[in-house]
């Protein structure tokens, strides 16, 4: 009987364990391909085709009529086609059409705005990502790349003597892309990409290519930086690089009520050259805890910089995130995990510190913490997405604002996945999300993708953008489109003279998209 009662017992155990990991690979699998959620993009009305008075050649299309969608997986917009550009005159070519018939274009990268920032209802999607050269110049210390290619393709082509100077803190966007929000990263010294720019090329509504820079035509340089594509095409870019300095590696765990003047030391010590900081979304510490990442330069003292890697423990990764978004009591093993486990397994690309007993630190080359392109994120789980949000507030409104973050995350019963803070400067671009220095909070939610969780994800939205107004700060404008004209003008007052200069830079309305066409009419 006993023997039995074992052999029944194990039975069970196999079962149930069968059972449990069939539950599970869903959450690990492979994503099969894009996510196609359907569309909560307000109504636009369509380009229209009229007759041209002249012949224009035809573009080679990548994709004629059908649909295009973004990263939200939630604003599929019919579109005229698609093109798919692989040289300059190819550009060109597609915007002599566009005017000919009528239609408006929009250059595209990898599509990660999530409010149809990159395409719009009845235009021509320009699909920048095969103008992606790459040529580096070591005595100019800088590299010239074409608008539709990567961070990532960029390191590996510099690596390992040179890094990037400014860039997003993972690898998956074009510069393109991420000159047109002016996107910035974990380096805080070197600011957002805008300041690192040494000149663009790009193709302006008038068919004419200009170079544009800080220093030359500043006025347009300052309007197509961070200006979403309205004002015209970026070809391509030079941007400045740096050596691929190695950092010490390092981590620390403090009260969130201690984060303002931590980050203010972090800001004064001009060693740290890359930081960031994550704050617990565990529901037992909600906000209350913070990591703080700081890599600090070193001696290199001759050492040898290992080849760049991709990140590993993919399924891992991605079961660890689903689980959480699926059960409270998964938020808070992530949370631990990431306090007690991950820096154990940390990638010390360069040499370990002998000094080294517990796995804290460890030694990286500059390339190394920003060389992700976090597959793990991607996945295959029906009926829901990931959005990602910002809000940039004044320094001194931190902590009043994460007050108003977790009660407004509490209200809402929101899932929210990940909470990082990153320093900013002062932006001078024309539409600045940070017109004074600031803190910017970096919101990771997961939302089901029908009406409901819709529905709730506007409402959450809605206040978290009145929060920031209220502390002096702004909400970032690449996310969706939950908010109405007068939340706009509230955080970004020169909303108005920012349309007005592209009616004058573009008067036909050529270059556009469905941010564009859902709120400059309210300021015509």
């Amino acid at each position: 009987m006993r023997r039995r009662t074992l052999v029944i017992g194990a039975s069970v155990a196999a079962v149930t364990a069968a059972g449990a990991a069939a539950a599970l690979q869903p959450l690990a699998a492979e994503p099969e391909g894009e996510k196609d959620c359907g569309s909560i993009l307000p109504p636009v009305q369509a380009s229209h085709a009229v007759s041209a008075d002249q012949q224009v050649q035809e573009p080679r299309w990548e994709q004629k009529g059908g649909t295009v969608n973004d990263a939200s997986c939630l604003s599929r917009t019919a579109v005229a086609g698609i093109v798919a550009p692989r040289s300059e005159k190819e550009v060109q070519q597609a915007l002599a059409y566009a005017k000919a018939t009528g239609l408006s274009i929009s250059p595209a990268g990898v599509r990660h705005s999530m409010g149809g920032h990159a395409f719009r209802r009845g235009g021509v999607m320009l699909d920048m990502r095969h103008m992606n050269s790459i040529r580096l110049d070591p005595e100019k210390l800088t590299v010239v790349v074409g608008a539709g290619a990567t961070w990532h393709d960029i390191q590996n082509a510099i690596h390992p003597r040179f890094a990037v100077k400014a860039m997003q803190s993972t690898d998956i966007f074009t510069v393109g892309g991420s000159i047109s929000v002016n996107a910035h990263g974990m380096d805080h010294q070197a600011g957002a990409v805008r300041n690192s720019i040494r000149s663009l090329r790009v193709l302006l509504a008038d068919d004419r290519i200009e170079t544009v820079s800080r220093e030359q035509n500043p006025a347009l340089f300052d309007l197509i930086v961070g200006g979403y594509g309205l004002f015209g095409i970026i070809l391509s870019a030079e941007l400045e690089v740096v050596p691929n300095s190695i950092y010490w590696s390092e981590r620390e765990l403090i009260a969130t009520r201690d984060l303002p003047a931590k980050l203010a030391k972090i800001i004064a010590d001009p060693s740290i050259g890359l930081m960031y900081t994550h704050i617990s979304t565990a529901p037992g510490s909600l906000l209350d805890e913070a990591l703080i990442y700081t890599y600090r330069k070193t001696d290199e003292g001759g050492a040898e910089r290992a080849p760049l890697k991709d990140v590993g423990s993919v399924k891992m990764r991605r079961l660890t995130v689903n689980l959480a978004k699926r059960s409270t009591a998964f938020r808070s093993f992530k949370w631990w995990a990431e306090k007690n486990l991950e820096h154990r397994f940390e990638a010390c690309t360069v040499t370990r510190a002998q000094a080294m007993k517990d796995g804290e630190a460890c030694l990286v080359s500059r390339n190394d913490p920003m060389h992700d392109s976090v597959p793990y994120l991607r996945n295959a789980m029906k009926n829901d997405t990931d959005i990602l949000q910002e809000y940039f507030v004044p320094r001194e409104q931190l902590l009043p604002f994460v007050v108003g973050l977790r009660n407004i995350v509490r209200t809402h019963d929101a899932n929210l996945l990940n909470v990082s803070v990153r320093v900013v400067g002062k932006e001078a671009n024309r539409l600045s999300y940070a017109p004074e220095p600031a803190y910017s909070v970096v919101l990771y939610f997961n939302q089901r993708t029908d009406a409901d969780g819709n529905a709730k994800m506007a409402r959450l939205t809605s206040d978290l953008i009145d929060l920031a107004h209220a502390k002096g700060g702004r909400f970032f404008l690449p996310y969706q489109l939950h908010y109405g004209p007068q939340q706009l003008v509230d955080s970004y007052p020169e909303i108005r003279e920012f349309f007005a200069a592209k009616r004058k830079w573009d008067p036909e309305n050529r270059f556009s998209n469905t941010w564009y066409e859902r709120y400059a009419p309210a300021f015509s």
